[in-house]
């Protein structure tokens, strides 16, 4: 505990520690030379573990005895006294104390370090040991010694009655005790926990928000991650609405391009900028200040997901509506801090989580660490995750508003969702957003996004994120090589055709009498013909997540054929040229190569 307050101390924080209990006062008081003082900073915390496993003469004997001037100070206490010498805390007053000079400090925070013990009051087959988490079920002398020692009215004529059911006990409606508690919570402002949900609803932005995403990047190449954070920007400046937005930023804003959002939008500091910006004479120099809505934590995914979960939660803890948009690289979200991200879910978070530099060769320069081949099927199994792969600026626009108005246009009956984009470090033209988009399949996972007018035998190509262009590849090749007509689809989401599949096979199941429900994926391709092909940026299981629901022959391509490690700076290369040849070799016709 010492080296814990250190830790704090050091990092300017005042500290309480809470460590012996009340009833170790006179003792303290009595210690002149020390001697109890000295064996309780000696003593290993695994000896102090094992004291509350065991009795007052246990700890008489292994305690107090190995110094006599201790054991003098006990001389006069029973093994019952002794044994009752409690930890700080589990002293309500010496709590109380603790958490009143707690708020009383002023000019720093505070720390309260307070030592307790596994399972107190659970009774000795509980209390302090390893087994905790391994007793199913309390027995009747512990569920005994639990009512004694919380002095509960329970008989032991109830208790016997059913010691796998012990009745509940609850003050009389008039217990003093109830009303005081009570009477703590009104002027404490409410019960808890308590969940609030109510907050004013924000007017979202309307259609001419996202007109830069759906005009496309005419000649100029850009990669999806500067698709996005163009859109952002532009959202940014709606005046109803761009307020909302909080960009958190743990590394690298200006590979993102996201250093032009610095002038305006400002880096937070509560304290403003007290240091001169080795970039001052940029344009777009850093910027802090208090009213900054950025959040540039510096390399610490952890600090910014905790940032993400208290700006996703603003609108039932504060009652107010933020949106926090969590860009970040592709492999340090999922892969580093997956337990943050489900946390976040489990609190009902929502915003928008940005894997930028998404993809197994999007970002090889910087080494195979930054390599992220996987990510969507780690955010397959966060249940309040909705993953996208968009392939271009315009679908990113309809993914982005559709978040909106699912967490904060009041309409959709689970809002509580984070919705996540991979996004990728390629730049490629974007073309304008097509004549008749099918934007009720683009946000169900897929939609056709170029049919081939080639006559010849068919085939379905299915690709997304940063394959598409690849997929569209292919189809040239396979139209003037083998004179093969192949269809080309955009999956923009593996893992919401998953999950529609799966509540299919759900709805089936529990329900046999009723209408039997066919999978978004199953539908779209039982209508084509040919084989199947799907390609990504991914591993392999990427693409397999659909597989139960495709109707034909189904090959998937990833750009890890052989090892998760294995060097991938081919892999497009690799993808664009074997589609053709998983077709050719596929097709009922028999062609051959």
């Amino acid at each position: 505990i010492q080296e814990l307050e250190s830790f704090f101390r050091g990092a300017g924080w005042n500290v309480i520690k809470v460590i012996w209990g009340r009833e170790w006062d006179d003792l303290l008081a009595r210690d002149t030379d020390g001697a109890l003082r000295t064996l309780m900073n000696v003593t290993p915390d695994g000896d102090f573990q094992t004291y509350k496993t065991e009795n007052g003469a246990f700890v008489r004997e292994n305690f107090f005895a190995r110094d006599p001037r201790a054991l003098q100070l006990v001389e006069n206490y029973t093994d019952d006294q002794i044994w009752n010498l409690k930890r700080g805390g589990h002293d309500y007053r010496k709590v109380y104390a603790a958490f009143k000079a707690a708020v009383e400090h002023k000019g720093q925070p505070t720390v309260i370090l307070a030592h307790t013990i596994k399972g107190y009051g659970l009774g000795r087959s509980f209390e302090g040991r390893n087994a905790t988490h391994q007793m199913k079920k309390i027995n009747l002398d512990d569920l005994k010694s639990l009512r004694d020692t919380l002095n509960i009215p329970i008989s032991d004529a109830q208790l016997e009655e059913n010691p796998y059911l012990p009745p509940y006990y609850r003050p009389e409606a008039n217990d003093p005790r109830l009303h005081y508690m009570h009477e703590r919570r009104r002027e404490l402002g409410g019960y808890i926990p308590e969940r609030r949900t109510r907050f004013a609803p924000p007017a979202l932005p309307d259609h001419d928000a996202y007109q830069s995403a759906r005009k496309g990047s005419g000649t100029q190449e850009i990669a999806t991650t500067m698709a996005f954070v163009r859109l952002l920007k532009d959202l940014i400046r709606d005046k109803e609405f761009g307020h909302r937005f909080v960009p958190i930023i743990p590394d690298e804003a200006r590979t993102f391009g996201m250093d032009t959002f610095f002038p305006n939008a400002k880096i937070y500091n509560p304290n403003g900028q007290h240091y001169i910006s080795v970039d001052r004479d940029l344009l777009l120099a850093y910027k802090e200040d208090p009213t900054g809505t950025i959040l540039h934590v510096g390399i610490n995914e952890a600090g910014a997901l905790a940032a993400f979960t208290a700006v996703g939660t603003s609108y039932s803890i504060q009652g107010e509506v933020l949106i926090p948009v969590y860009v970040f690289y592709s492999m340090f979200g999922f892969q580093r801090t997956g337990d943050a991200l489900w946390a976040a879910g489990d609190s009902m978070a929502r915003g928008f989580v940005i894997g930028a530099t998404a993809g197994r060769t999007t970002l090889t320069g910087e080494g195979l660490q930054h390599a992220d081949g996987h990510s969507p099927i780690l955010a397959a199994t966060n249940p309040a995750v909705i993953a996208y792969d968009p392939a271009y600026g315009y679908e990113i626009g309809h993914i982005v508003r559709d978040g909106l108005d699912r967490m904060y246009g009041g309409n959709h009956e689970d809002p509580n969702v984070m919705y996540y984009l991979t996004v990728y470090n390629e730049p490629i033209v974007h073309p304008a957003e097509p004549e008749n988009l099918d934007v009720a399949g683009l946000l169900k996972g897929m939609y056709l996004l170029a049919p081939s007018t080639h006559p010849g035998p068919k085939a379905q190509l299915l690709a997304s994120g940063v394959a598409v262009p690849w997929a569209l590849e292919a189809q040239q090749l396979l139209a003037e090589d083998w004179g093969i007509s192949a269809d080309v689809w955009s999956v923009t989401s593996w893992g919401e055709l998953r999950r529609d599949g799966m509540a299919c096979e759900e709805h089936n199941l529990l329900n046999p009498e009723a209408d039997v429900r066919t999978p978004f994926v199953t539908a779209r391709l039982s209508t084509t013909e040919g084989p199947i092909v799907a390609v990504t940026d991914y591993n392999h299981m990427v693409p397999d997540m659909i597989r139960p629901f495709v109707p034909r022959r189904y090959a998937t391509l990833g750009a890890v054929p052989l090892s998760w490690f294995a060097r991938s700076s081919s892999s497009h290369t690799r993808a664009r040229l074997i589609a053709p040849l998983f077709v050719l070799q596929s097709t009922s016709t028999g062609f051959t190569m």
